[in-house]
């Protein structure tokens, strides 16, 4: 009896850099929505809120906190737009810096937090938007005939 043996190769398409940095900021975006979610099930946060302060930090909810918070929470909504419909040079520096900002607001956001949750997503967060500036610092280059 003959027992032939099929090899199968599995395809691996090429991912288009676009869509890369469209995934990782939908990704990072979803993370940093369910960070803030998870926080009203820390005792005495919601009361916290309701009386108008940020959980456990003490600062007061004013507009221009909310504006500020917004703003914050806008850039991965804005990112997973642009990083699709930016021309490539604009959008390889556009990912690198606000990937670099989204860095050090993560990484501020963490200063004196001691939820294991927080600092775990957080450092997730930080892994993804590290790849968002190591995919755009390593952006593929057209090769030229000239």
């Amino acid at each position: 009896m003959n027992l032939s043996t099929k090899i199968i190769n599995w395809e691996d398409p090429k991912i288009n850099i676009k869509l890369k940095l469209s995934g990782l900021w939908i990704a990072s975006m979803f993370l940093f929505l369910y960070v803030d979610l998870f926080g009203f099930f820390i005792p005495g946060f919601t009361e916290k809120v309701i009386a108008g302060e940020v959980g456990h930090t003490g600062i007061p909810i004013t507009q221009g906190f909310l504006l500020a918070v917004i703003i914050l929470m806008m850039i991965p909504s804005l990112m997973i737009f642009l990083s699709l419909t930016l021309q490539a040079k604009a959008n390889r520096w556009t990912n690198i810096v606000v990937g670099i900002l989204k860095i050090v607001a993560v990484v501020g956001g963490m200063i004196g937090e001691s939820w294991i949750y927080y600092i775990f997503a957080s450092v997730v967060e930080l892994v993804l938007l590290s790849l968002i500036i190591w995919y755009a610092w390593t952006w593929p280059k057209l090769e030229s005939g000239i």
